[in-house]
């Protein structure tokens, strides 16, 4: 039973962080016009595939959230136990790289460059957070446990896990 209202709790939070991030990027398409800029057609289905795989990767990350780590992607929600499975063995970031993926993918799809900067603005947004932010705060919470998931696995390029030191 809690399993399953840690799911529920998850996909909660997950359709919020849609909602917010479909509102940004609807918001900013007015300023294309500004910009000058047209994206090629070409793009959409790229785009679409883009938007899918990075969805696919954030309702992953929930997943595991929710039933590793009893919690949901919500800083007011979080995971109760640490999460370094799944996806979290290749990449410390991946609902990050999801959610740029989904709104990159949005913006090649509706082919809006607007759309596209709000994503590379995200990722500087979730980078300086990782750092500033989350990794120490994991580190305090964690302790050793974390220090060595850093010490095996890169923050943002996917790869096969090290051994920590």
């Amino acid at each position: 039973m809690l399993k399953l209202l840690a799911v529920v709790r998850g996909f909660v939070c997950a359709c919020g962080f849609v909602w917010l991030w479909a509102w940004v990027v609807t918001s900013v398409r007015p300023l294309d016009a500004r910009l000058g800029l047209d994206l090629p057609v070409w793009l959409q289905v790229p785009g679409l595939l883009l938007a899918i795989v990075g969805a696919v990767i954030d309702l992953w990350c929930v997943g595991a959230f929710a039933l590793v780590g009893q919690g949901t992607p919500a800083p007011f929600d979080a995971p109760r136990e640490f999460v370094g499975v799944g996806l979290y063995r290749y990449v410390r970031n991946p609902m990050y790289l999801g959610a740029i993926a989904v709104i990159s993918g949005a913006g090649l799809m509706l082919r809006s460059p607007s759309a596209v900067a709000v994503a590379g603005l995200f990722a500087l947004l979730a980078h300086a957070f990782a750092l500033l932010h989350e990794e120490p705060a994991l580190e305090r919470r964690f302790g050793e446990s974390y220090r060595r998931y850093k010490a095996s696995v890169n923050r943002w390029l996917p790869r096969r896990p090290r051994r920590a030191v």
